[in-house]
């Protein structure tokens, strides 16, 4: 009897061992080319700026599998003395885009900002092809950082759209858009640009239904 129990025991540490090892494995779909981050860097809407974002993007990818590939996030950023405004769908290449799962998201970027694009929480996927808390989860995770008009351009309402050109994680506001296509605010379908958010920090984030995440794109 105590060498059936351990037998038993055997048999439910070594299958327990290995769902554990194959969800730690995750490999992505050779097509991945869009994801939602799965966590963002955990300092609010202060990414680092673009290049931190991407920095981002670029590790979580390669961490499925995905090592061939340039990725970028879709954000968008006001003109400084530097630099010219940036709009978010100029950062992403020209299709088409693919989730973790090898779905087609998108043929290219016109598809991308109509009606036609495969977006929304079955299809958003973070990169370990995972389902992204939408509204009526706990918590709700659906605003994405975008700082993006409709048609992926820089939103330009009063005040700051994209805290601080996503080095702010205190004041300013960012443009979010909710990834599940539910909610309030002046678009609240849309993938991308459904309405400001409270604050810049990583509570104020989760104060309005986020976390901090955004969208990435491989060229």
């Amino acid at each position: 009897m105590k060498l059936s129990y351990f037998f038993i025991a055997s048999v439910s540490i070594s299958l327990l061992s290995a769902t554990e090892l194959q969800a730690q494995e995750f490999t992505a779909d050779e097509l991945m080319s869009f994801f939602i981050t799965s966590a963002g860097p955990g300092n609010g809407a202060d990414l680092s700026g673009l290049e931190g974002a991407d920095q981002h993007c670029q590790m979580l990818a390669e961490a499925v599998g995905s090592k061939d590939r340039t990725w970028h996030a879709y954000l968008s950023a006001h003109a400084t003395d530097d630099h010219d405004a940036v709009n978010a769908r100029d950062r992403i290449g020209e299709g088409p885009w693919h989730n973790a799962n090898g779905v087609l998201i998108a043929e290219n970027v016109e598809q991308l900002h109509s009606d036609e694009a495969n977006l929304g929480k079955e299809a958003s996927l973070n990169e370990k092809g995972e389902p992204v808390n939408g509204r009526g989860d706990s918590p709700n995770m659906h605003d994405v950082l975008t700082g993006s008009n409709l048609d992926g351009t820089l939103f330009t309402g009063d005040g700051d759209t994209t805290c601080a050109n996503w080095t702010s994680h205190g004041d300013g506001s960012a443009r979010v858009g909710h990834h599940d296509r539910q909610g309030g605010g002046q678009n609240p379908t849309s993938w991308n640009s459904a309405h400001g958010s409270r604050g810049c920090s990583q509570e104020n984030l989760q104060g309005t239904g986020g976390n901090g995440l955004y969208y990435c794109f491989a060229e």
